[in-house]
């Protein structure tokens, strides 16, 4: 039975986060965006909502909530600010979800849970300046040493890299198998050996941080080895699937957000003797906004509902990034277009929605990755199965926690 409306438990989180956004993000993130400044309270009062672990079992730190919670979580925060939704999609969507798939007991009690809590920020390390839709061209290594791993290499384009307490980081523990001999790692910002540096000059997400983390001789201990070695391929594609599932959630929030603005000016521009949303060709890209939206919702809640089942959704999960990202790059077009001149200033929010939805067509599987992807699953060509260790269905019992 399929159900499209929000349970009231839905309905009063995103109540909740489109409050929080209005109060404490909207009136400040035009001069957060103009300086390039990345407002770290905001996390803190994200913790103190109980939302930076929302759809981790209780027993790790989390709210328990569902799947599709966390995308309306994300799809709120992008109303507001790209920035804010690419911290919770790093921290909870990419980082925290993929330690409750693919972390043992030990590691979810150490990292997971204070994460869940919001004590401690996750962040994710995969992309190299050589190595982005490439994976398997990444050069960072990291070499067995007794209890020791030593990781030498760097990662590009990382969300929070200034900020986060933990990285998931990806490194080759043996480079002659190639993507099988890929390996995962949690790295503590305190190990010696680790630095970060921010990405300046960037064309959006200006209120975001984002940079790159070096290591130099990083000793890990054995013991934060995120599954198998050899494993760290699969557990980076599932990762992905987390990532990009918040990515197109906020994609629809960024949609909203041109809608709002476009409609609220529609109504106080007038030409030729009326207001501009009697002109055709404006309505015509309303139209376009509104059907990007709703579209991009049900494919956002179908992955969703997958994910809280327990099934694998990759293909699901692509095909909802893809569409609901283009969208919001077109919505963004579109509301600056509407805008006009003021569309071109900061004097309106439109400039700052456009700049900011370039970026997520390309992260986390760029456009033509994803038409790829889809184009494979329908020839035949691409296939998936379940992995080793899938992430827990929806309601959290004990049976379902313990991957």
């Amino acid at each position: 039975m399929m159900h499209f409306g929000l349970t009231e438990e839905q309905e009063a989180v995103r109540k909740m986060v489109r409050s929080f956004v209005d109060k404490e993000i909207m009136p400040h993130i035009q001069e957060w965006d103009a300086r390039g400044h990345f407002e770290r309270s905001i996390m803190t009062r994200l913790a103190d909502l109980d939302l930076m672990g929302v759809c981790i079992p209780e027993e790790y730190g989390g709210s328990g909530m569902d799947y599709n919670t966390l995308a309306i979580v994300c799809e709120e925060l992008e109303r507001g600010d790209t920035a804010f939704r690419t911290a919770v999609s790093v921290h909870t969507g990419l980082n925290s979800m993929t330690l409750l798939q693919w972390g043992n007991e030990d590691q979810k009690q150490r990292y997971l849970k204070p994460q869940a809590k919001g004590e401690k920020i996750g962040a994710f390390g995969l992309t190299e300046p050589n190595a982005g839709s490439d994976v398997a061209a990444m050069q960072t290594t990291a070499v067995r040493d007794g209890d020791y791993y030593v990781l030498n290499g760097q990662k590009t384009w990382i969300s929070l890299c200034d900020v986060a307490d933990h990285f998931l980081v990806f490194a080759y523990t043996d480079k002659s198998k190639k993507h099988k001999g890929i390996s995962c790692f949690i790295v503590e910002r305190t190990f010696e050996g680790f630095s970060s540096k921010a990405i300046k000059g960037k064309l959006g997400i200006r209120a975001g941080n984002t940079g790159e983390i070096f290591f130099d001789n990083v000793r890990v201990p054995a013991a934060n080895l995120v599954g198998e070695e050899g494993e760290g391929f699969k557990i980076a594609m599932s990762a992905l699937d987390n990532g990009r599932f918040t990515v197109a959630a906020g994609a629809c929030g960024l949609i909203q957000a041109c809608l709002e603005e476009s409609l609220k000016y529609c109504h106080e521009r007038s030409t030729f003797g009326k207001e501009i949303g009697k002109h055709q060709l404006v309505q015509q890209m309303i139209a376009k906004m509104v059907d990007g939206l709703e579209t991009s919702r049900l494919l956002v809640y179908r992955a969703g509902w997958l994910k809280n089942e327990g099934k694998r959704n990759t293909r699901e999960t692509s095909l909802a990034k893809w569409h609901a990202c283009d969208a919001a790059f077109n919505a963004a077009c579109d509301a600056v277009q509407i805008h006009g001149a003021y569309g071109y200033s900061n004097e309106y929010p439109v400039e700052r929605f456009m700049r900011n939805a370039k970026a997520p067509v390309i992260y986390e599987g760029t456009r033509e990755i994803h038409t790829i992807m889809q184009a494979e699953y329908a020839l035949g060509y691409r296939q998936d199965k379940q992995l080793r260790r899938m992430l827990p269905a929806w309601p959290f019992t004990e049976e379902t926690v313990e991957v």
